[in-house]
């Protein structure tokens, strides 16, 4: 925010290099973030990124063109050269083009090849039974839903498709985010709190992510109730709060630390944490897996687990496949997840509803 406010100071400037971190905040090229950045004159540039590939290969191209603008020709030659023949044809020489002009100029650095003191992660998922008013809600939605889609398919309405998947996985969350009248239990919600309380008795310390904030507030008053402490962060936390809560956790204070899948999957170091719950999955696990991040790092020095919870026969069982089936794009290009709603073909949006 600073560099958009003060480009003008910038613009007269000759620096010998320019860095930028979390270089995913000029994936979109139109953006003010974007614009600011690749104005600064250096002449050297380096971006760094866990996530170079989230939702379309342009937001590689928007990278590429802060490093070596031009080398990836202009945004509509990739889109013909690259976007188009890799994600709608699945065009092999495509790939190798593309994998064949970046390889020189990517370093990708794993974990586990360069922090050999990090201790174990162990990933799974445990899936959660909707109890009895929240599976009649869920099949009822999923009935109405099913008879909209394929018309909006016919007609290529994809983002109001998108809304009706949103209400489904509300509903496997907790039926309240749906419908506010709703005053009975949550599979899922009952499926945490045995979770966590099970880690708290065996000296484990939470970090649960949701993208629903209405679903954190659900959760912490739950805990409240419980007299389970946490701290909580959203898009309204202030940075200077961020830093000072994440700190006291790190040191020790309270049990549990809910945070918003956007708001806080990025830029916070959460070590004092040993156990991650994914509450809702995301369509994107490069999204997922750099929040889990935010405990597995450097200083950790406990065996880390993170569980993705999931309700069991629902939309959410099948975007966590999509997940696992669709991870061959970005790992033939740079070894990164590009999974996103958007990349889905009709087929596998119809197969939600199934």
């Amino acid at each position: 925010p600073m560099l958009r406010r003060d480009r003008a100071l910038y613009k007269d400037k000759e620096f010998a290099y320019c860095f930028i971190d979390e270089a995913q905040y000029i994936k979109n090229p139109k953006t003010m973030n974007a614009h600011s950045v690749k104005n600064v004159n250096a002449r050297v540039r380096f971006a760094l990124t866990g996530t170079p590939i989230e939702n379309s290969l342009m937001e590689l191209w928007s990278i590429f063109d802060f490093v070596m603008q031009g080398y990836l020709y202009g945004a509509k030659e990739f889109r013909e050269r690259f976007e188009i023949p890799v994600t709608k044809n699945s065009d092999a020489n495509a790939v190798d083009g593309l994998r064949a002009k970046i390889k020189p100029f990517v370093l990708r650095r794993m974990k586990n090849d360069v922090l050999e003191e990090l201790p174990e992660k162990i990933e799974n998922t445990i899936y959660a039974d909707l109890v009895p008013e929240q599976k009649k809600l869920y099949a009822a939605f999923l009935a109405t839903a099913r008879s909209e889609t394929a018309e909006l398919l016919e007609s290529g309405a994809k983002m109001r498709i998108l809304t009706l998947l949103m209400r489904l996985r509300q509903i496997c969350c907790h039926p309240a985010l749906f419908d506010e009248t709703y005053k009975k239990d949550s599979g899922k919600l009952n499926a945490l709190v045995d979770i966590v309380t099970g880690a708290i008795s065996s000296g484990h310390r939470v970090l649960i992510f949701s993208q629903f904030t209405s679903m954190l507030a659900i959760i912490r008053r739950k805990f409240d109730s419980m007299e389970i402490e946490s701290f909580y962060i959203d898009g309204q936390t202030k940075p200077y709060e961020r830093t000072e809560m994440a700190q006291r956790f790190n040191n020790g204070e309270k049990q549990v630390f809910l945070v918003s899948l956007k708001a806080g999957g990025t830029g916070l170091n959460l070590i004092g944490a040993d156990t991650v719950i994914h509450f809702d999955p995301w369509w994107n696990p490069a999204v997922m897996d750099q929040a889990s991040d935010r405990a597995y790092r450097i200083g950790q020095t406990r065996a880390v687990q993170v569980i993705r919870l999931a309700a069991s026969g629902t939309i959410e069982e099948k975007i966590l496949r999509l997940q696992e089936s669709k991870r061959m794009l970005a790992d033939d290009i740079i070894k990164m997840n590009t999974d996103s709603f958007g990349s889905l073909t009709n087929e596998e949006i119809l197969s939600l509803f199934e």
